[in-house]
C-alpha cells in the first residue's frame, strides 16, 4: 500500500543517516546532536573569606575567553561548579563549564571538620592573672577576654564568626589559647620558675 511504501521510505532515511549515508542526511536529523561544543574544565583558587562571605572571581581559558564565577556561601574544597552554556561553541549550542575549586591555605585560620580554628597568643602575665587580647576574625579585628588561670590548648568560642553553611548560617570560631615565653631569655622570669618549681612543684594533666 502507499502507506506502506511512506513507512519504508523513512525507515531507510532515518538508517541511512544514522550509517553516515544518505547522502546529505549529515548535516541534520541524529548527527546534529553530536555538534554540540566540548565541556571546558578548570581549577579556580579561592581564599577562605571567600567560603564565608561568597565572590565573584573572574576565569581566563586558554582560548582567550573569560567568565565571571559566582562563589556561592559555603563553597568547600575539591566542589565542582557547573556553568551551563559556556563551553567551547557547537553547530547545535555550547557546551558547559566545569570549575573545582582550591581553597588557598589561610595564614590564620584553618578548617577543622565544621569547625574554624585558630591559634590565640597569649602572655603567662594574661594567662595567670587574665586579661584582654585581640585577635584577628574572617569579620574584621575583636578583642577576647582570657580568663584568670588559662592554659594553652583552651579554646575561647566566638559565636557566628566561623564558616558559612551552603545555606549562608555562620558557624563558630574557635580561638584555641597558646602561651607564649618572651622572646628573650629574662633573668628574672627566669629566678621566679627556679624557685616556684622547688617550692611548688606540679604535674600537668594528662588530657
Amino acid at each position: 500500500s502507499m502507506e506502506g511504501a511512506d513507512l519504508g521510505d523513512l525507515f531507510s532515511e532515518i538508517l541511512g543517516r544514522r550509517g553516515g549515508g544518505g547522502g546529505g542526511g549529515g548535516g541534520g536529523g541524529f548527527g546534529g546532536f553530536s555538534q554540540k561544543g566540548a565541556d571546558v574544565r578548570a581549577k579556580l583558587e579561592i581564599d577562605l573569606e571567600d567560603t564565608i562571605h561568597g565572590a565573584k572571581k573572574r576565569i581566563a581559558f586558554s582560548d582567550g575567553r573569560t567568565i565571571d564565577v559566582t562563589i556561592p556561601k559555603g563553597a568547600e574544597e575539591g566542589q565542582t561548579l557547573r556553568l551551563k552554556g559556556q563551553g567551547s561553541p557547537g553547530r547545535s549550542g555550547p557546551g558547559d563549564a566545569f570549575i573545582e575549586l582550591v581553597v588557598r591555605p589561610h595564614a590564620i585560620f584553618r578548617r577543622e571538620g565544621d569547625a574554624l580554628v585558630m591559634d590565640l597568643p597569649v602572655t603567662i602575665p594574661d594567662a595567670v592573672l587574665g586579661g584582654k587580647v585581640e585577635a584577628r576574625t574572617p569579620d574584621g579585628a575583636v578583642t577576647l577576654t582570657v580568663p584568670k588561670g588559662a592554659n594553652s590548648g583552651q579554646s575561647l568560642r566566638l559565636k557566628g564568626r566561623g564558616l558559612s553553611d551552603s545555606r549562608g548560617k555562620r558557624g563558630d570560631l574557635l580561638a584555641r589559647i597558646v602561651l607564649m615565653l618572651p622572646e628573650k631569655p629574662d633573668a628574672e622570669l627566669e629566678a621566679f620558675a627556679e624557685r616556684w618549681r622547688k617550692e611548688r612543684p606540679y604535674t600537668p594533666k594528662k588530657k
